[in-house]
């Protein structure tokens, strides 16, 4: 089994919902997990980020349409850290 620890998104949004709501509800996905996002770039409507996701399993079609039903588009996976678990 493989546990994804940490993840770095590229994603287009809205300007709505606000960062604090949009990693909110990303968190309420991954129980325990941290969720940091930084404003790269801003345009008239959207804005473009980064958001890094830890824990210790986080899932990442859940995180995706989480992001999806918030308006936002995931660009790209620039960076990701897996675990082996030991069985």
């Amino acid at each position: 089994m493989v546990n994804v620890k940490r993840i770095m998104l590229d994603v287009l949004k809205p300007h709505q919902p606000n960062g604090l709501e949009f990693t909110s509800a990303i968190a309420e996905q991954s129980p325990g997990a941290r969720v940091k996002l930084t404003v790269i770039e801003v345009d008239e409507q959207t804005e473009t980020v980064v958001i890094i996701i830890e824990g210790k399993d986080l899932r990442y079609n859940e995180i995706t349409e989480a992001i999806s039903n918030m308006g936002g588009t995931v660009h790209s996976i620039d960076e990701v850290e897996v675990e082996s678990g030991l069985e």
